[in-house]
């Protein structure tokens, strides 16, 4: 009797272990989509996409000009960039590398650098690496952006770290 019990007990472990990772790679493989989509909607300039990616009462944090505000005042100031975009007089493109994941079952943290470029017509293209983190939440199983900390300047090398 005391043998089976523990036998059960292990095999309750070990399927208690294998759902977590199975969770985890879930959600992990939602998360690659979801910035695969966002490199898409801004290489298109699907603004109203782009937009929705973030919760309503989202927060852009700027450690660069070192200022808070709120995503809907964030996105009014790139919606032109988009627009250009989408109407062909720029070419855009972004890129994300990420150095740390925290999944949680609604919620994640990451932390890496993304890759912006931007190319009007007739004109050279312009390319910035940004250190960032961003906390996310998952609702009714769309992820959305809570926050995004555009924390500061990245190099081509810090970028090369990690490939």
């Amino acid at each position: 009797m005391i043998i089976m019990r523990q036998f059960s007990i292990n095999i309750i472990i070990v399927l208690i272990a294998l759902s977590s990772n199975l969770f985890a790679q879930t959600n992990n493989n939602e998360l690659n989509a979801f910035w695969i989509e966002a490199e898409r909607q801004v290489k298109e300039g699907d603004f109203e996409a782009y937009s929705t990616s973030f919760h309503q009462d989202a927060i852009l944090i700027n450690g660069i000009s070192k200022n808070s505000i709120p995503i809907k005042e964030a996105l009014d100031g790139w919606e032109k960039g988009f627009e250009d975009t989408r109407q062909k007089q720029m070419e855009t493109n972004i890129e994300f590398r990420f150095t740390e994941t925290i999944l949680g079952t609604s919620s994640a943290y990451q932390k890496g650098i993304f890759l912006y470029t931007s190319e009007y017509v007739e004109q050279s293209p312009v390319s910035v690496f940004i250190h960032f983190e961003v906390l996310l939440t998952k609702s009714y199983g769309i992820w959305k952006i809570l926050m995004e900390y555009q924390k500061e300047y990245a190099t081509q090398e810090d970028w090369n770290r990690l490939e």
